[in-house]
């Protein structure tokens, strides 16, 4: 895969003549690999919300319409050139100040796909390549024979497991309390998933550990980052934008990769 053409200032070119699709293909100067997948990511709300947020943390957009797709393409070029302009689609942006971005960076760590997860997500990701997975507003599939489509089933929560690190985070939020009951039950019933309780949620999710590795300050900067990103799951998507406009409930869940069991 030439990582290079999603992430122009992170990656060099890959030579002439390398495979493609494979992973190392092209090079990474920093070591970064892709962190935050946004599965079924729409018209890229929450990945440009996010994007400032972590400056250093490369994500990327799934999506399996093409034209939609081609828009989140050309909002990232857009936004590439001017990083000061404000998102058509989301002009409440968040507030950027807790995170200091360097001058014509903006946008750079961020990347849309076309491709059905469902069906390739293994071709994208390494084992424990991913620190956060989103599933955000999906096809509810309403019919119960099109459930085996919806984007959390058993066998597909082997994959997004196998993608996501120990201690990692998946994502879920809907509108659909059936939805809502089906993605968590399942997730419930998978042994490498734990559901973080509210307070761990808006607490910032950042773990005691991560505070006395990086200080009590960077934890304290780190958790308000999780909370801005808690608040753009919740609102800064055009879907749960809608949801709102139309007074509608929403339920979202968050859960922690477990590590993988011992093997005797």
């Amino acid at each position: 895969m030439d990582w290079s053409k999603h992430y122009p200032t992170f990656y060099e070119p890959a030579p002439e003549g390398s495979e493609v699709g494979c992973v190392a293909s092209s090079s990474n100067s920093k070591g970064q690999k892709v962190e935050f997948a946004d599965v079924g990511c729409g018209f890229g709300g929450l990945l440009v919300s996010l994007a400032p947020l972590f400056p250093e943390t490369l994500m990327l957009g799934l999506e399996i319409r093409t034209q939609v797709t081609q828009y989140v393409e050309d909002k990232i070029r857009a936004l590439r050139l001017n990083p000061l302009s404000i998102d058509p689609d989301n002009p409440t942006n968040l507030n950027l100040a807790a995170t200091p971005i360097p001058d014509g960076y903006y946008y750079g760590n961020v990347s849309v796909l076309r491709g059905n997860a469902m069906k390739f997500l293994p071709n994208f990701f390494e084992k424990g390549q991913l620190s956060k997975i989103f599933f955000l507003f999906p096809d509810p599939h309403f019919k119960q024979r099109k459930h085996k489509a919806r984007i959390i089933s058993p066998t597909l929560l082997a994959e997004y497991a196998h993608a996501l690190r120990p201690g990692g985070h998946l994502y879920t939020i809907t509108d659909v309390p059936d939805l809502h009951t089906w993605m968590t039950s399942h997730l419930a019933a998978f042994p490498l998933f734990e559901r973080l309780t509210d307070e761990e949620v808006d607490g910032g999710i950042v773990g005691d550990e991560f505070a006395r590795e990086h200080g009590e300050e960077e934890g304290e900067k780190q958790r308000e980052r999780e909370m801005a990103l808690m608040e753009a799951v919740k609102r800064r998507t055009e879907e749960g934008r809608k949801v709102e406009r139309n007074g509608v409930g929403k339920q979202w869940s968050v859960w922690r990769r477990l590590p993988d069991p011992d093997v005797e």
